[in-house]
């Protein structure tokens, strides 16, 4: 009678603990499909872990975390200056009129060659969440974004109201998008006002026009005209403050014009190491 009773006993434990296994394998080793689909979505996340892991290294690379101030912008002159003994063989590079449709690839093409640069953004091409998703796309780049107005209107033709709408509802907007308010501001046609000043040093923005620019005139609407101006300028000096506009045939001059600066012996200054507003005695 125990022997039979043992027997029995053994066999239950058996069964058990067989069924324990089966369940086991059934839920910690997926077959077939199953295994594939779990492989795929572990590929994916990890691809996507590294995406992230490249966007705060590009982000560091060009926006540097806590650079002292060792330029600053000459409103007489409108060229960037060392304050001590930092080079002074330097050139910033300006992207107005954005994001219209180039800027993000001339900040892909930028990104690539390690170049910096002020992207300065209208409101009337952050209205759709195209314009608004691009905009975040460059600023998580590690491009500084700058205020040239919601509507890109001459600034000496409208009401101090008005001007003051243009400015600071385009801070608004950006600041909603990539979290954070510009620090530089530029008056479309480089027509500032006294308003436009005072608003400007109330946000905390430097203004900032520039040396020379020419891709908006026709005679420099192609590539290889435009990298020659651009390039063999008269005005290419230490300090110079480039303007180029979201434009296809700027997009296309991009590479060039910073191959041939840059062959020239200048540095990009990295928008970064200018002294800011609200750190200005």
């Amino acid at each position: 009678m125990k022997n039979s009773f043992f027997v029995l006993l053994l066999s239950l434990v058996l069964v058990v603990t067989a069924c324990g296994n089966e369940e086991k394998e059934t839920t910690n080793e997926p077959k077939g499909d199953e295994a594939i689909e779990e492989t795929e979505h572990e590929e994916e996340t990890a691809q996507e872990e590294e995406k992230d892991e490249e966007v705060i290294e590009e982000k560091e690379d060009l926006a540097e975390v806590d650079v002292q101030p060792s330029y600053i912008v000459n409103e007489k002159t409108w060229k960037v200056e060392p304050i001590k003994d930092a080079n002074d063989k330097v050139v910033l590079l300006t992207i107005d009129d954005a994001p219209d449709k180039y800027a993000l690839e001339m900040a892909k093409t930028l990104r690539e060659k390690n170049v910096p640069a002020i992207f300065f953004v209208n409101g009337h091409f952050l209205q759709s969440e195209e314009g608004k998703k691009t905009l975040k796309e460059i600023a998580d780049l590690g491009f500084p974004i700058g205020n040239h107005t919601y509507h890109h209107e001459n600034l000496t033709e409208i009401s101090e109201d008005k001007q003051r709408e243009e400015i600071i509802s385009l801070n608004d907007l950006v600041e909603e998008i990539i979290g954070s308010r510009p620090q530089f501001f530029r008056a479309p046609f480089g027509a500032n006002t006294d308003t436009s000043l005072r608003i400007a040093k109330e946000e905390k923005m430097i203004p900032m026009n520039w040396t020379f620019g020419y891709d908006w005139e026709v005679d420099y609407q192609s590539k290889d005209a435009l990298e020659k101006i651009m390039v063999e300028n008269p005005y290419l000096s230490n300090g110079a403050i480039l303007l180029t506009h979201d434009r296809s045939w700027t997009n296309e001059a991009l590479e060039g014009i910073i191959n041939g600066i840059q062959e020239k012996g200048y540095e990009f200054l990295d928008p970064n190491k200018i002294q800011k507003e609200k750190e200005a005695a």
